[in-house]
């Protein structure tokens, strides 16, 4: 091999070893408001929320890029409101924001996780609508007891198909960070921590990386106190 094709390929190398440690951030968005607004990417470090990069919206796009050495959840925010999470892992990251949806794919996280947002978004749809049949219903001239029975039965089956499809998401990713992170979203949406059955089922049957997981221990600990004082009320 002759000097110069060798100085081409250590070349080569070496620009691929600094591409496969980087993530660039492409956006786009037809919401108006946003257009010459900064968005930040933000990471939770104790009990605040740190910004890690930021860009304007110009004409509906905005684009960031840098050197990353881990994988981890972050959010994007636009001033303190935060619009949505995503994973920032290298490669290329799509980010897609409308009135009528907000998405990340590009990298393999990020499409699995939104795959999980996707079919959550569809039950979240018929949960909905299972209110606005229980208007219909009432204009209809049903009597209470039928719509009663009606709508348990309707919001039990939602329910059930929540907690498995969130059940099942986070134990296929105990290993990566979509398990801590979507098991916290979904501690997040009660009032308080509590213990769930599917929060215990999903604990007790994970593996050591994840029951140790700092903030899952935090949560399953003033889970379980509140439990008890909980029980002390009765």
């Amino acid at each position: 091999m002759s000097i110069n094709k060798l100085i081409l390929l250590i070349v080569s190398l070496l620009a691929f070893s600094s591409c496969a440690s980087e993530y660039q951030i492409n956006g786009s968005s037809s919401v108006s408001r946003l257009d010459g607004k900064m968005l930040f990417v933000k990471v939770p470090q104790g009990d605040k929320m740190i910004n890690v990069d930021s860009a304007e919206v110009v004409h509906g796009l905005f684009s960031m890029n840098g050197p990353v050495d881990s994988t981890f959840i972050a959010s994007l925010y636009m001033d303190d409101q935060s619009i949505m999470p995503f994973v920032m892992e290298k490669g290329n990251i799509e980010i897609l924001i409308d009135n009528a949806i907000i998405k990340v794919t590009g990298t393999p996280l990020n499409d699995c996780l939104y795959e999980f947002v996707g079919k959550k978004n569809s039950l979240d749809d018929r949960a909905y609508e299972v209110e606005r049949m229980e208007s219909r219903m009432i204009m209809d001239g049903k009597s209470s007891e039928e719509i009663e029975v009606e709508m348990t039965k309707e919001r039990e089956k939602i329910s059930e198909e929540m907690n498995k499809l969130a059940k099942e998401f986070i134990q296929a990713n105990y290993e990566n960070v979509l398990g801590p992170g979507v098991f916290l979203m979904l501690c997040n949406s009660f009032p308080y921590p509590v213990l769930t059955p599917v929060v215990e089922e999903i604990v007790n049957e994970a593996p050591a990386s994840f029951q140790n997981h700092p903030m899952i221990k935090e949560y399953m600990k003033v889970a379980r106190e509140n439990m008890e004082k909980l029980k002390e009320m009765e």
